[in-house]
């Protein structure tokens, strides 16, 4: 809610609380489509939000809003201090990496937040679900990655946050997936189907020795 203040002071100063909380349902609901859909449905793009609530996003209102909004997030979306060691380590080891997203936030946002924290260079791809009709944890946004990394499912492996979309959707088509169990998932968007991870990690940097390990083990 308070994020969604952040935009609606600027666009509708009079009536910011009430325009906070309409877009801010908004959000929950589509989020909640998503899960509940398994992801067979996506989660749409900020547009879809911003139209319910009666925005006119053709206006100078609204791109001044949008960036407050955006302004607004960025504390919250510092790279991980892991990330680039990680990343850098995986590439040296010939290893492709991806971006696999379920988001409303358009790719032109998350590639600038990318390359702020030097990292956008770093992956092969990138696939955001604010241009897909589907999103994790469906078969298909996995199969994308994959199809666009030419490798094999069973030589990929995915790591995220969430049990549900990231673990259940990557090992529901053959990766192998590695939880960071940190962060706080709201309720509505979690279950844990009793998954179990390949492997479980404290912090990012662990996941080079476990891939590492893997690889080794198969030659």
């Amino acid at each position: 809610m308070q994020l969604w203040l952040g935009y609606a002071t600027v666009y509708d100063p009079a009536n910011a609380d009430a325009l906070a909380e309409k877009l801010n349902q908004g959000e929950a609901s589509h989020w909640l489509r998503q899960f509940d859909t398994n992801g067979e449905v996506g989660t749409g793009v900020l547009d879809e939000l911003f139209h319910d609530a009666g925005v006119d996003t053709s206006s100078t209102q609204h791109h001044e809003a949008l960036k407050n909004y955006f302004a607004c997030w960025d504390p919250h979306t510092y790279t991980d201090p892991d990330a680039t060691d990680l990343l850098e380590s995986l590439l040296g080891h010939g290893i492709k990496t991806a971006v696999l997203s379920n988001t409303m936030w358009p790719r032109t946002h998350h590639e600038s937040i990318l390359e702020r924290d030097g990292i956008s260079h770093l992956f092969d791809y990138m696939l955001f679900t604010s241009e897909s009709p589907t999103g994790k944890p469906h078969r298909s946004v996995f199969a994308d990655v994959l199809y666009n990394l030419d490798v094999t499912a069973q030589e990929a492996a995915f790591v995220g946050d969430r049990l549900f979309d990231d673990i259940h959707g990557a090992q529901s088509v053959g990766m192998r997936g590695i939880w960071i169990p940190h962060s706080n998932i709201p309720a509505s968007q979690s279950t844990d189907l009793g998954i179990t991870p390949a492997a479980t990690v404290q912090k990012l940097g662990e996941v080079l020795d476990i891939v590492i390990n893997w690889n080794t083990k198969e030659l």
